[in-house]
Order: C-alpha cells, then structure tokens, then sequence
C-alpha cells in the first residue's frame, strides 16, 4: 500500500483492530471448510454408489451360494381333495404376492450353466418388477387374444330318452387323484349309457402318493349327481342286496386296467364287456381311470360326457363354503357372481359376493406349479439340486416305480439334459417366476397357488406342466364357462427351454419381448383338435353351441 494512503487511512483503536483481526480469520475458516465442503459430499455420494453396489452383489453372490439355500426337498404328500386343499391355504395364500414366489426361485440351484443363467435372469426379472410397478399393465393380460364370444355352454341340452340301465350294474374303482377320478366318473356315465346299464356310484382307490381316503360323497354331492343325470343313466348308491355277496373274480366279472386299453374305443366295450355284463348282471371296473376314447364317439355320448363333467358334479356344501371364502378373499367386491362361480360355489357364490368390500377390488393369478415329487421323480429330469437331489429321486422311483428302474438298467433313455432341451421337463418354481414377470404380471399380483376352486375362478391362470390331468380340467372349465374373459397361460416348454437354455448373455427386454411372442402365441385357443381330450378342448359342438355375433 502507497505511504499516502496508509497515511490517510485514520488509526483504529487497538480493540477494533482485534475485532477486525478476529474476523478475517473467521472468513478465512468458513471459506477453507466451504471449500472443503464439495469434496466431501462428492465422497459421501461415492461411498453411498459403493454400499449400494456391494449390497447387490452379496444379495446375488448369496443366490449362487450353495451353502446359503435350503437342502433339495420336494413336497411328499399333498392335499388330494379340495377341502383339505382350500383349508389349509385360505389365509396363507389369500395375500401372497409374486415377489413372494420369487423368493421359491432361491431355491434348488446347482451350478450347471442354465442355473448360473437363469440366477442371472432372476436378478434382471428383480430390477424389472420394481420398475414395472409404475407402468400400467399389457392390455391383453387378463384377456384371451381373440373373442371368445361365439361359443356359449349348451352341453345340458339333451335330445334322448332315459335309460332304464336293465342290462346289469357297474361298478368302478377309481385310482390317481381327484383329478383323473373325475375323468374316470365321466367316463364311467358314458360307458353305462352305451352299455344300457345301471351305475353303481364309483368307488375311489387309496393311493399311497395322495395319502388321502376320501371317497365319492366326500368330494361330491352324490344326490345332486343322481337327480341330474337320471335323464341320461340311472345311477344307485350301492348293488342290490342278491348281488352283494357275488365273488365278483371267481364268476369273471372283475375287469383291471390291463384287460381294457388306454382310451378304447366303445367298440371294445360292446363286445368285450357287454357280454359278461348280460351274463353275471354285474361288472367291476378296477383301476378305471382314461379308458374311453375322445373320437371316434357318437355324438350324443360326447355331450354326455361333457355334460358329466361340466353340470352334473357339484362339490359338497363344505368344499363350496370355503371355496367361496377363498374367492372372496382374493377378488374382493364383484357386483354379481360369474356363470363359473355359480357352477362351482352354488348359493355360495352370491353370500361372496355380499360379503366382498365395495372399496376392495382386485384380480388374481392362479399358478398351479405341480412339482410334488412324483411328477419329479418320474420326469427323470434334472432340477439343479445336485448329488442330493438325484439320490433323492432314484431312491423314490426305486419304491414308487420299480418299472422306471428296471428299464434304466435294460434301456438307454434320453438324458436329463436332452428331456429339458425337448420341453419334456415340467417348470421348476423359478422358471415359472421368470415366464410369469417376462409377460407383464407385478409384484403385486395375487397369486393363488391352491385347487381346482381357486384356480378355475381366477382372473388368469398358469400351468406350468399341461401335460397335467389337473391343468387339462381347469383349463376346460374356464374355457367353458369364461367366454374369453378367463385366459390360461401355456407355455411351449420346448420353446421356452430354448430361450432358457441357449442364451445365457440375453438382456432383459430381449427375454421379456420373446416370452410375450411365446405366450401370446400358446394363448390363442382354437377348436378342439380331432381325437383329443374334451375336458381339455370343451370347444366344440359336442359340448359347447355356436352363436353368431
């Protein structure tokens, strides 16, 4: 500073000069931490990018660990009958999510190279379902892709007289579950018609996979069943009194599964059966269960048939009451129950609907996974988990499927990896998760992972093994009854295992726009193919009527 102005500038008093000292030096501090300040945030933003990243890959790392997952266990023995299936899941299931089945997905990875992929899938699936919960969902959904409308139920139309059963009784023992129980009944109805005779109503066979003893009036409303087919066969709950005490094997009435071929055709019946039965006046069919063609039948005894299955049985009140809990629970408020709800719920159906919350409406996803262990066992497939798994299995073929065994040893049968590659293997849990989040479903859809009630009266509804009896009936009576509204998701296993298999270094959307190509494709429902299944395929003239809009 020139002398002339320090001259000029006045003398301060040596407490002001304090002061003044004092406060340069405190301008100087917050000018160093201001300076200060921008490193350390920038460093605290890095640090926060840095936890975050460390967090997902331990979350990930955790998914691959062997040692973090539970050991391989399937499910040994589920519920076979309705109730004991709606019972023991109408809370637990009534608010599961799909994120909760994602947490399944953990489960049974090995280290094979579709495993490594498909956890690598399952993280990107993560990623996309939170982000999906912004986004409104495919319009197509919760609808089949064409109308449906031009079909309309009319198997309950009859155009015969009744028939007075005269040429004796029979009688049939039912094996499998409830679902190839049902195919048996049918079939059963149709077999007597043909036949000319009375029906003994139908006796179950105690399975030890199903543990289950249930028998006809358990499941169904046996009265119901009579007074609704007595137009058609007459039917009676048990053999007359001077028949009962009959040696049924020792006169040549007792009929297995090995003296009437998969799916006969009713030629076989007439000459084969028709005759003892005339002879002895009674029949006893063991083991009956999908022993009747589809094509070629007379008409009349087709619509018979769909009519059974479609009409006549009706679960009893206490399988209805819960099942209508379940609905209930799941959608929430509806102004009038479905065609399909009547059906299976009876006067039910509309106490669920008075009951529902005005404020609460929602729609939900029925996933039947199917994968108990003797459906994984008798795959021969390969799931991921390992030495245990395998051992498992071939320890439970040995004692359930001797058969399987014995031609391991004499055969050489395809392997697991060549099964998977052909769509022959069912979906495990994950691969399920990952179809079910490529299509567009939230975390927040309701899933319904119970019986035929829930699944058939679902908004959608997943199989993930169609080669199923179970999948094949609640497909056929949504088909039936939704008139579009109700569509089922099937996909090309084959086609699926493919995308699943070879494109282990596939992004998201690429997987996501070609399992909708997929499915969309598989949802297309068409008229009932010649010579396949009607409880499957209910469109057709048989069963169902055209109408033209």
């Amino acid at each position: 500073m020139p002398e002339s102005a320090a001259a000029a500038l006045p003398l301060l008093p040596s407490s002001q000069a304090g002061a003044g000292a004092a406060a340069t030096s405190a301008l100087r501090g917050r000018r160093r931490r201001r300076g200060l300040r921008r490193p350390r945030g920038l460093l605290g933003w890095g640090a926060l990018v840095a936890f975050f990243f460390v967090m997902n890959w331990w979350m990930f790392s955790r998914l691959q660990d062997p040692a973090a997952r539970p050991h391989f266990r399937l499910r040994r023995h589920p519920p076979r009958s309705a109730a004991a299936a709606a019972a023991a899941n109408a809370n637990a299931n009534a608010n599961a999510s799909l994120s909760s089945l994602e947490e399944v997905s953990a489960a049974g990875k090995g280290k094979r190279s579709h495993q490594v992929m498909l956890t690598r899938l399952l993280a990107l699936a993560a990623h996309a379902l939170a982000e999906a919960e912004t986004r409104p969902e495919p319009k197509d959904l919760w609808k089949e892709p064409i109308n449906a409308t031009m079909w309309r139920p009319c198997s309950d139309r009859r155009a015969w007289e009744t028939s007075e059963g005269t040429n004796g009784y029979i009688m049939i023992s039912a094996n499998g579950g409830i679902n190839q129980q049902r195919v048996a009944i049918c079939n059963a109805v149709t077999i007597s018609r043909l036949l000319n005779a009375t029906l003994v109503i139908p006796k179950f066979l105690y399975s030890n996979v199903w543990l289950d003893k249930s028998q006809f009036g358990d499941i169904y409303q046996e009265d119901y069943f009579i007074n609704y087919l007595k137009s058609d066969i007459r039917i009676v709950k048990e053999l007359p009194m001077e028949l009962q005490s009959l040696d049924l094997e020792a006169i040549g009435s007792l009929v297995n599964d090995t003296d009437v071929m998969k799916e006969a055709k009713p030629s076989l019946y007439v000459k084969k059966i028709l005759p003892i039965l005339l002879k002895n006046r009674v029949i006893h069919l063991v083991g009956f269960g999908n022993r009747l063609s589809f094509d070629p039948i007379p008409f009349q005894l087709q619509r018979l048939r769909c009519r059974c299955n479609f009409h006549a049985l009706r679960f009893v009140h206490k399988i209805q009451e819960t099942g209508a809990l379940l609905v209930e629970r799941l959608h929430g408020h509806r102004p009038h129950p479905s065609p399909l709800e009547d059906n299976l719920l009876g006067h039910f159906a509309s106490k669920s609907v008075l009951k529902g919350n005005k404020n609460e409406t929602s729609k939900y996803l029925a996933v039947h996974l199917r994968f108990e262990i003797d459906m994984v066992a008798y795959s021969m497939c390969y799931f991921g988990g390992g030495k245990d798994e395998e051992e498992e299995l071939e320890m439970y073929r040995q004692i359930h499927f001797p058969a399987l065994t014995e031609l391991r040893k004499t055969t050489k049968l395809p392997s697991a990896a060549f099964l998977r590659s052909e769509g022959k293997c069912p979906l495990a849990p994950e691969e399920a998760v990952l179809m079910l989040a490529a299509i567009g479903f939230k975390r927040s859809t309701k899933l319904a992972a119970l019986d035929f009630i829930a699944c058939a009266a679902a908004d959608a509804f997943a199989m993930t093994d169609p080669g199923s009896q179970f999948s094949s009936l609640v497909q056929g009576y949504r088909m039936y009854y939704g008139g579009g509204d109700l569509p089922t998701i099937r996909p090309n296993k084959r086609r699926l295992a493919s995308i699943l298999l070879k494109n282990a270094t596939m992004e998201w959307n690429e997987f996501e726009t070609r399992v909708r190509k997929l499915i969309q494709q598989t949802k297309q429902v068409h008229d009932r193919p010649v010579a396949r299944s009607i409880f499957r395929h209910p469109r057709c003239l048989d069963c169902m009527c055209r109408t033209e809009n």
